[in-house]
């Protein structure tokens, strides 16, 4: 039976359906988008980190790797660009967007900072802090971004999965706020009672976070945060903070382990990059799976509401002729249910999906 001939509860309730997928269709968009997102602010976190280098100890050598970063970082920025337009053009399937949106226009609007910010760190006309604090607040708006998104998306299993890309990803980008702290310790020599703090402060909130992505996280991307917690770069790592932290004015350090420090901080975050990448794949998957099931459930859906739809004018089934259909409403048929009954089913599914979407999303009111 066309859709348009059925009666009005059973149009709306496959209108229901088709909105669905459409959300699904354009909660894929956005995951793409994070995806993109997921890989500029890896871009800048390494532009970050030689810049700071570059400020406190310059040479050809910083300056030369910089200018690399700098144009890797601004080809994935242009490809950011044309996933925020394409988003921007299109709406349908959009539910619940407005803040997602909003943030986006902030991220546009501060990315515009960017060029005159990389000329002064070229010129040195910034101290190393003030460069940090620049390109920081670049990455804290896209970080924005992939939270919103995790907020605003309308399917438990795929909230979850942003939810643990976005706390891994907060937790990755304090680490490397850890790297750029560590560096201006060790370039002094040793650290004062502010450095020690927010070395402290770092390490514990990174634990957080590693710990509520350890919590959604699928099993893939567990296995390798565990493999490198217990890599040699984590245990070097780990003994020079300690080394850090120990230091004081009387009890310094060789200056030369800025470059070792630096150096283990970046095997470390381009190794949660791998975990990143990997939390990005199997979104990308999540999102196929599951507007393929949700096309086929419309589909199923619109057959069986047509057959509801005809129950009046056809005589009883057999028992066994709805077998292979599967689901709530051939129950309703098989029994001789209403539409009523298919009615309370549906908002009984939709109650459900709204408690998972509640306990997916509690973590975020602890990242602001």
């Amino acid at each position: 039976m066309p859709d348009r001939h059925m009666p009005p509860a059973l149009r709306f309730m496959l209108a229901a359906r088709r909105m669905e997928l459409s959300s699904l269709e354009g909660l894929a968009l956005t995951c793409e988008l994070v995806t993109r997102i997921c890989q500029l602010v890896h871009a800048l976190q390494r532009e970050r980190g030689y810049s700071n280098l570059y400020l406190g100890k310059p040479d050809h050598v910083h300056l030369n790797q910089l200018h690399r970063l700098s144009e890797d970082a601004q080809l994935i920025e242009q490809a950011v660009c044309a996933r925020f337009e394409a988003m921007g053009l299109d709406t349908t399937g959009a539910v619940d967007c407005a803040r997602l949106f909003n943030r986006i226009a902030f991220v546009l609007q501060s990315l515009q900072a960017l060029p005159p910010l990389r000329r002064r760190i070229r010129e040195r006309r910034l101290e190393p802090h003030q460069a940090v604090v620049g390109l920081t607040q670049m990455i804290d708006s896209l970080l924005a971004v992939v939270r919103e998104a995790a907020n605003s998306a309308s399917d438990p299993a795929i909230t979850r999965q942003l939810v643990a890309l976005f706390t891994f990803m907060q937790g990755k980008e304090l680490a490397g706020q850890e790297r750029a702290t560590g560096v201006a310790g060790f370039i002094a020599g040793w650290f004062d009672a502010a450095l020690h703090a927010r070395m402290d402060e770092l390490g514990h909130a990174q634990a957080r976070c590693f710990d509520t992505f350890v919590r959604f996280a699928s099993e893939r991307a567990l296995a390798l945060w565990e493999a490198q917690a217990v890599s040699e770069n984590t245990e070097q790592f780990e003994a020079l903070r300690i080394v850090a932290l120990q230091s004081t004015e009387q009890a310094q350090v060789d200056v030369g382990f800025s470059e070792l420090w630096f150096d283990l901080c970046t095997q470390r975050l381009d190794a949660l990059h791998g975990i990143e990448q990997a939390l990005t794949q199997a979104l990308a998957h999540l999102c196929q799976r599951s507007i393929a099931a949700a096309r086929s459930d419309l589909e199923n859906h619109r057959l069986l509401l047509g057959r509801l739809a005809l129950l009046d004018a056809d005589p009883p089934q057999p028992p066994g002729a709805l077998a292979s259909e599967p689901g709530v409403l051939v129950d309703a048929l098989a029994s001789g249910g209403s539409v009523l009954d298919l009615l309370r089913a549906q908002a009984q599914r939709l109650a459900k999906v709204t408690e998972e979407l509640e306990k997916a999303r509690s973590p975020l009111t602890a990242h602001p």
